[in-house]
C-alpha cells in the first residue's frame, strides 16, 4: 500500500501520520476534558455525587479504586487489540477501541446524572477493555518507520505532542464545562456528553482518513489472558525483562502522581475545577515544547539509550519538588520541569522497547508494554487512595521513589545492541 519512502519518511498531507496524530490529539482532549471533573466527584467539599455521611478516607479509597479499574480492564484488553491489529490491521482495531471509548463517556455521564456508584465502574471498565488505541497507534507508526528505526523517537515524539495539546485544551475546557456559574445547565457530566461528541467525531474522521498501514498480517493466538502471559514473558525473555522493568517502575511512579496530583491540590489548597484545569493546561503547554522541539532535537544528536540515563533521574527528583510550595500558584514554577522530563522519557522508552522487538512482532511487543504500562496504573490509585487518607503527599513521595527505582533499573541495564541500533 505504501512505498519505500512513504513507509522511511513519513511526511505530507499523504501521509498516515496526519490522521495519527489527530486520533491521539482527539481522544487526549477527551481524557483531557475530564481530568478535573473525576477527583471533584469524589474528593472536592460540596460534592453531590457521594452521600454526604462519606469520610474523607471513604472518598479516596473509592476514587482509586475508580482510577484503577480502567487500567485493570485495559491490562486484559490492550494485548488483545494489539494481536487482533497484527492479524486484521491497525485501523479496523482503532475503531473499536474508540467506539468502546464512546460508550464508556455516554454511560459515565449518564452514572453522574443518576447518581449510579455500579455504573460509574462499569462505564470506566468498557474503554478500559477496548482502550488499547495508543500501543496500536505506536505500531502504526512503526509500521511507516521500518526502513528507518532511528526516525521512531521523533514520531514518538509527535505523538506526544498531541498528547500535549490535549493536556493544554482538554483540562482548561473540562473546568469550564463543569462549572454551573458559566453556563446555568452545566454540571459534572457536561464534560462526558461533550467527550461523547468528539470521540464519535474521530471514529469517523478515523474511518475516513486513516489507511491501513500493515502490510504483513500474522496470525497470533487470541484470549482474555494474554496479559498475564506478556508479563510471563516479559520477564523470562533475556532481550525484554530489562527494559519492562524500567517500563513498569516508570509506570508506577507516573501513575502514583498523575492520579493524585489534582486531588493533593483540592485537599491541600482547596483548588477547583478550574484552577486544577488551568495547571494542568500549563504542564500541556511544556509538553508540547518538549516533545516538539526538544526530543526532535535529541533524537539527532543522542541516542535514546543516552538520553534516558538523564531525563529518569532528573524525573525523579522532579516530582516530589511539587511538595515543597505553600502556595498553589508556585508549582507552577514546578511543572515544567516534571513535563519537560516526562516527555523527554516518554517517547524515548518506547523507541527502546519498538527497538527490541522484530518487524513482525511490533503490534505484541508494544501490546506487552501496554500491559506493564496497565499494571503500572492499576496498582497505585489502589495505594494511592489509602495513602492520601494519610496524609496528601504520600503519594507524590511514592512516584518519585518508584521513578527513582526505574532509573536505578535502567542504568543496570544491559539491551540487546543488535536490536537497538536505532536507539543506540
Amino acid at each position: 500500500m505504501f512505498s519505500k519512502e512513504q513507509n522511511s519518511m513519513p511526511t505530507g498531507l499523504r501521509s498516515p501520520l496526519l490522521p495519527v496524530f489527530l486520533t491521539v490529539f482527539l481522544d487526549m482532549l477527551g481524557v483531557g476534558i475530564i481530568i478535573p471533573v473525576l477527583p471533584a466527584l469524589f474528593v472536592a467539599e460540596g460534592t453531590s455525587f457521594l452521600p454526604t455521611d462519606t469520610t474523607v478516607a471513604e472518598r479516596s479509597v473509592l476514587y482509586g479504586y475508580l482510577i484503577a479499574i480502567y487500567p485493570f480492564m485495559q491490562f486484559f484488553g490492550a494485548p488483545v487489540l494489539g494481536a487482533l491489529s497484527d492479524r486484521y490491521g491497525r485501523r479496523p482495531m482503532l475503531v473499536v477501541s474508540l467506539i468502546g471509548t464512546l460508550v464508556g463517556y455516554l454511560l459515565f455521564g449518564w452514572a453522574i446524572l443518576i447518581k449510579n456508584l455500579p455504573l460509574l465502574f462499569l462505564s470506566r471498565a468498557l474503554p478500559g477493555f477496548t482502550g488499547g488505541n495508543i500501543s496500536i497507534v505506536y505500531s502504526a507508526i512503526s509500521d511507516l518507520t521500518v526502513e528507518r528505526p532511528e526516525t521512531r523517537p521523533k514520531y514518538f515524539g509527535l505523538v506526544g505532542i498531541a498528547f500535549g495539546l490535549g493536556f493544554i485544551l482538554g483540562p482548561a475546557l473540562g473546568g469550564v464545562l463543569a462549572d454551573g456559574s458559566v453556563v446555568s445547565w452545566f454540571d459534572h457530566s457536561t464534560p462526558f456528553w461533550f467527550t461523547a461528541l468528539l470521540t464519535l467525531v474521530n471514529i469517523l474522521l478515523l474511518w475516513q482518513f486513516f489507511p491501513e498501514t500493515l502490510k504483513n498480517r500474522r496470525e497470533t493466538a487470541i484470549n482474555l489472558f494474554t496479559g498475564f502471559a506478556n508479563i510471563r514473558k516479559a520477564f523470562l525473555s533475556p532481550n525484554l525483562r530489562g527494559i519492562f522493568r524500567v517500563s513498569l517502575l516508570l509506570s508506577l511512579g507516573f501513575s502514583f502522581f498523575t492520579q493524585f496530583f489534582a486531588v493533593y491540590l483540592m485537599q491541600r489548597f482547596g483548588l477547583v475545577e478550574k484552577d486544577i484545569g488551568l495547571i494542568f493546561a500549563w504542564v500541556g503547554l511544556w509538553l508540547v515544547f518538549t516533545q516538539g522541539v526538544v526530543v526532535r532535537r535529541l533524537a539527532q544528536k543522542v541516542s535514546s539509550r543516552q538520553v534516558l540515563k538523564y531525563s529518569i533521574l532528573l524525573l525523579s527528583i522532579a516530582t516530589p519538588l511539587v511538595l515543597l510550595p505553600v502556595n498553589p500558584w508556585n508549582i507552577l514554577w514546578v511543572n515544567p520541569f516534571i513535563a519537560i522530563f516526562q516527555g523527554i522519557t516518554a517517547p524515548n522508552l518506547t523507541a527502546v522497547v519498538s527497538a527490541q522487538a522484530g518487524v513482525r512482532d511490533q503490534g505484541e511487543i508494544l501490546g506487552i508494554n501496554q500491559s506493564m504500562i496497565s499494571v503500572g496504573q492499576m496498582v497505585p490509585p489502589v495505594l494511592a487512595g489509602y495513602l492520601n487518607s494519610l496524609n496528601g503527599a504520600y503519594p507524590i513521595l511514592a512516584a518519585g521513589i518508584m521513578m527513582f527505582l526505574g532509573w536505578v533499573a535502567y542504568i543496570t541495564l544491559r539491551l540487546d545492541h543488535s536490536n537497538t541500533r536505532s536507539a543506540a
